[in-house]
């Protein structure tokens, strides 16, 4: 599977697939398609053009053209506005008008970019359209072709942020995509272990199985035990030798989560594969933030689990001794990404003593109800980072939506009568990811870091259940941007 970027028009209509033209009304209409297409290809869309109501909402026409090279032309015509609260890079659209990609071996996409700068954000939506994760007996490996072009026509160069982006996206969808029999907790650390390899100023530390309760990260051991593979922490430190600041950036990382003994309905099951969409956005904003050198040190940290049933399974009525030193009494096995995230704060926040944390997870199913499956819910104890964060988003498409930050109100929710907290709420009417965000700050809170928390579970995936490398932008720009 390959995504190639290309510099110039010259010759790039390919001998064999589809051409995808991507832009506002007002680009083809300047006729910005005809410096790519043959003349007679062209001139199938001129009519298309006089259509009503175009520009205001997303649309496409295609053309079949037998054995005229390219056999189809897509043309992509976006909306000319966006409401507040969307993106103007118009990602979301602009991966819609996509779709037919999938189906082709060999495609050209030309995007026409109002404005040169979303270049990168708009990229990725093309990168998730490779899905490299094709286990069918006659897959055919697939490669697409991408250009931008500005408002008068000029090429717009790929530089190394649009690439370096474009790849990262495009491995967050793989690890997503893989089935959870390839990618078990094993296996996804090796799959780490290869991304990191060689790469220059890059720690690797694992800490696996019983070494986690060496280390007091009983919450960790405790949601992965039952499983057939150890669960474990990895952390990766890239520490620039000027760096000044220190940012810890965490994921959950359940390979795949049937519930434990709360086991989900089956149907509540199907795509739990994609349960740790929040560990390979952190990771893939690491490695993007490495290829661009960000000054700061970054700790990025991962718990690699899977919420499985057997003998030594966690139970409810547990009590597990968190590594924050608080007591969790378990009354849904099922509420175990916080558990795992909360470990993987308290240990980094204690160890590295860092000035901001952002974890990212695919938490809870009510961040679906609450913002939607686009826009990511984000839980934050500073006002400034909550404001950056949105503004990030939109910026990058990687949109989220704030949710309140008051723990004085939602503490009764976690009541226990013999240990510090449960960990899932009484009332699953009240603020729902909220609370669980809350649960998770608990056992940071006596530090007064900044932190930002962001559940993704509804823009992690595609509406068919495929990873679309949510988070890796939106974490990056924070990492680089708040400190």
């Amino acid at each position: 599977m390959h995504l190639k970027f290309l510099n110039s028009t010259t010759n790039i209509l390919p001998k064999k697939g589809a051409v995808f033209m991507i832009g506002s009304l007002k680009a083809f209409q300047n006729k910005l398609h005809e410096k790519i297409l043959p003349g007679d290809v062209a001139a199938l869309f001129q009519e298309a053009l006089k259509t009503p109501r175009l520009g205001r909402t997303p649309i496409n026409f295609q053309t079949l053209t037998g054995l005229v090279s390219p056999h189809k032309v897509v043309m992509g015509i976006l909306p000319e506005k966006v409401a507040k609260d969307n993106s103007p890079t118009r990602r979301e659209w602009i991966f819609q008008q996509l779709d037919a990609v999938e189906s082709e071996e060999h495609s050209l996409v030309v995007l026409y970019l109002d404005r040169p700068e979303q270049y990168a954000s708009v990229a990725t939506a093309v990168a998730r359209r490779l899905r490299i994760v094709n286990r069918r007996k006659n897959a055919k490996p697939r490669t697409i072709h991408v250009i931008a072009l500005d408002s008068k026509g000029h090429v717009i160069e790929a530089n190394e942020r649009v690439r370096s982006l474009s790849e990262q996206v495009a491995w967050a969808c793989q690890v997503v995509d893989m089935p959870p029999n390839e990618l078990t907790p094993d296996a996804f650390a090796d799959e780490i272990k290869d991304k990191f390899k060689g790469v220059v100023g890059v720690t690797y530390k694992d800490i696996v199985g019983p070494r986690l309760r060496t280390e007091g990260l009983h919450g960790i051991h405790a949601v992965g035990k039952g499983a057939a593979e150890p669960p474990r922490l990895i952390i990766l430190d890239y520490k620039p030798r000027s760096a000044k600041k220190t940012v810890v950036l965490a994921g959950k990382g359940v390979t795949f989560d049937t519930g434990g003994l709360s086991l989900k309905p089956g149907a509540s099951m199907v795509g739990m594969k994609g349960d740790m969409g929040g560990a390979a956005a952190i990771l893939g904003a690491f490695h993007f933030l490495i290829a661009n050198k960000c000054p700061h040190r970054v700790i990025a940290c991962v718990g690699l689990v899977e919420n499985a049933i057997g003998p030594h399974s966690f139970r409810n009525d547990d009590v597990i001794t968190m590594h924050s030193g608080k007591t969790v009494e378990v009354n849904n096995t099922d509420a175990e990404g916080r558990i795992v995230l909360a470990d993987c704060l308290s240990y980094c926040a204690r160890k590295y003593k860092p000035d901001l944390i952002i974890d990212a997870a695919t938490l809870t199913g009510a961040q679906m109800v609450a913002t939607g499956l686009l826009h990511a819910g984000v839980v934050s104890n500073r006002e400034d980072l909550e404001l950056l964060a949105k503004r990030v988003g939109l910026e990058t498409g990687d949109m989220v939506v704030p949710l309140p930050f008051a723990p004085e109100l939602y503490q009764n929710e976690f009541k226990s009568q013999i240990a510090d907290m449960v960990n899932s709420v009484k009332n699953r009417s009240n603020a729902q990811p909220s609370c669980a965000a809350q649960f998770i700050y608990s056992h940071v809170d006596d530090l007064d870091i900044p932190w930002l928390h962001i559940d993704m579970a509804g823009p992690s995936n595609t509406a068919s259940g495929l990873g679309t490398g949510y988070g890796i932008q939106l974490i990056s720009r924070l990492t680089q941007e708040y400190v």
